[in-house]
């Protein structure tokens, strides 16, 4: 597979670091030297000084540049060139059991989407009694869990009365109608403040609505409120303060969906919207008990959220089955022109060729290890064979972080130009802050090289992926987020039990490009022989 790009757009050059109005006839031969010392490059003196009016014409052009104005969703020419994709809708249905009769509120709030849709399609609640009992736990708990940044209370009661009033009339939109949500506040929506979790943006009010909303909208869905994101997309903590995990108020949720990952397995939503770009649906997922989704690269609209990288970002729903995740991404994945193709859900696991990571998994002595050695004995005995494979290894993957850095520093080169970043909360060694000060510092040369190995990357691990349906791997094991984030193939982790301190653990499950058909399907399979998903967390419950 080809990844195409053109590098105009990058500004991130070799002496980036003495970039600034002004400086076109301070600059000398030692500040060039002195720069190339970061990158272990050194040149004769002589040649050094040849450098000097290449690098004033260039700072000009930097200046110049800076004048004219650039919309937040304008992206770079680069982009993958995928496989042709069809639009595989998953035929679902209604689960009838005794959900049905079911009055506490708690339990109520804990149910799966294809529940909660019952009751709501048969009448046995409504969308605005279903809000009412969201809207409640999440003014109850949210001061344990710190996960809304922003209530949407009068925006979903009049959602929810729509749906109710669309319903009496006879009209039902889907297995979405009526249901509430929270989504990270990365998301914009006209008259409510998109913070992206930092302090510089807390006030930012952007006059758009995000494609993913405005397709819940049309889905019947009812939007409760923005959750909180790390700041720009980092980590657990924002201007407000930790995100807290439902199963240990000591711990944050991991992040960036923090906010998502954590009011979903509180029972605070229905489901939520992640976004992940190197782990920020699964990590949260993961520590937070519940099924998260992180879809093919491209197959989700990312118009309408802040950019961290515009080749990673994916946008995913959190939810507490893969069949609520199966549900949400029917609605949300990207539809135009493209062929409908209906798939059976329940799909028989033995026309499927599973592998799983076998070096992850033998290597692994983390706290997940136990169950994920129950979790691949329970699927060798649903599946004819359980191939041992692994990924591409002979990688520089140290340096392909510099990616997403790079990128990030040119979306947010005007809040550094302001120097924002010195506003931001977190200014420790690995905050976000710093990462964006450091991104001036990449030169262009070094992202195109790690790029041109990310595409020797992406075709060693397609060979792979193309001898199989389904692959299985730990959730952290080594390497495999960077290498499937940077490829973009799909991934769900699932929760697949509690660890000796009543932690979740989970086990990730990651399929082909856009067959999020086999992949949810497949986990959906496994989810019915247990029942680690309907797990709750203690405090909440």
């Amino acid at each position: 597979m080809i990844l195409k790009k053109s590098i105009s757009w990058i500004v991130l050059l070799l002496i980036s670091s003495f970039i600034s109005v002004g400086y076109y006839n301070q600059l000398s031969t030692s500040d060039v030297t002195a720069a190339l010392k970061l990158f272990n490059i050194e040149f004769s003196k002589k040649n050094t000084k040849t450098l000097l009016p290449y690098i004033k014409k260039n700072q000009k052009g930097y200046t110049n540049m800076r004048t004219f104005v650039l919309n937040k969703n304008t992206q770079p020419a680069i982009s993958f060139n995928l496989p042709t994709k069809n639009t595989h809708y998953i035929n679902l249905q209604f689960e009838e059991d005794s959900s049905s009769i079911i009055k506490d509120e708690k339990d109520i709030a804990f149910l799966p989407i294809s529940k909660l849709a019952y009751l709501i399609k048969n009448n046995l609640i409504s969308s605005e009694e279903l809000t009412k009992i969201y809207l409640k736990r999440i003014k109850k708990y949210n001061k344990d869990l710190n996960v809304i940044v922003t209530l949407t209370e009068n925006l979903a009661i009049k959602q929810a009365k729509k749906a109710d009033l669309e319903l009496n009339k006879g009209f039902y939109r889907g297995l979405l109608h009526g249901i509430p949500y929270g989504i990270k506040d990365l998301a914009s929506f006209p008259g409510y403040p998109t913070t992206w979790g930092a302090e510089p943006y807390k006030n930012q009010l952007i006059n758009e609505k995000a494609e993913v909303i405005q397709i819940l909208e049309e889905s019947g869905a009812v939007m409760l409120g923005k959750l909180s994101s790390g700041a720009l997309a980092r980590g657990d903590v924002w201007f407000g303060g930790k995100t807290k995990n439902p199963w240990d108020l000591n711990q944050g949720s991991s992040g960036s969906s923090a906010g998502s990952a954590s009011a979903t397995a509180a029972g605070l939503v229905g489901f939520s919207i992640g976004t992940e770009t190197l782990g920020s649906i699964i990590s949260p997922s993961t520590r937070c008990g519940v099924s998260g989704l992180r879809p093919t690269y491209g197959g989700v609209s990312t118009n309408g959220f802040m950019t961290l990288s515009w080749s990673m970002d994916k946008i995913g729903p959190i939810a507490r089955t893969a069949k609520g995740c199966a549900i949400v991404f029917n609605e949300i994945q990207k539809k135009e022109g493209l062929n409908k193709i209906n798939k059976p859900f329940n799909k028989n696991t033995n026309n499927l060729k599973v592998a799983f990571l076998e070096d992850l998994f033998l290597n692994d002595t983390s706290r997940y290890a136990k169950n994920n050695t129950k979790t691949l004995a329970l699927i060798k005995k649903k599946t004819p064979v359980l191939y041992p494979t692994s990924l591409p290894k002979n990688f520089p993957f140290d340096v392909f972080d510099i990616i997403l850095r790079a990128e990030a520093g040119a979306f947010f080169d005007e809040f550094l130009l302001k120097k924002k970043d010195e506003t931001m909360v977190e200014q420790n060694e690995k905050s976000r802050a710093n990462s964006l000060r450091q991104s001036r510092l990449i030169p262009a040369v070094e992202y195109i090289q790690a790029n041109r190995f990310r595409t020797k990357l992406i075709e060693a691990t397609n060979k792979i992926f193309n001898n199989y349906d389904i692959i299985i791997s730990p959730s952290f094991g080594k390497n495999q987020l960077l290498i499937t984030n940077l490829t973009g193939h799909p991934a769900i982790s699932i929760p697949n039990g509690l660890d000796e301190n009543n932690k979740p653990t989970s086990i990730t499950f990651i399929a082909n490009y856009h067959q999020e058909d086999v992949l949810l399907s497949f986990v959906n399979l496994i989810q019915k022989e247990t029942n680690h998903h309907l797990n709750k967390p203690p405090l909440f419950y």
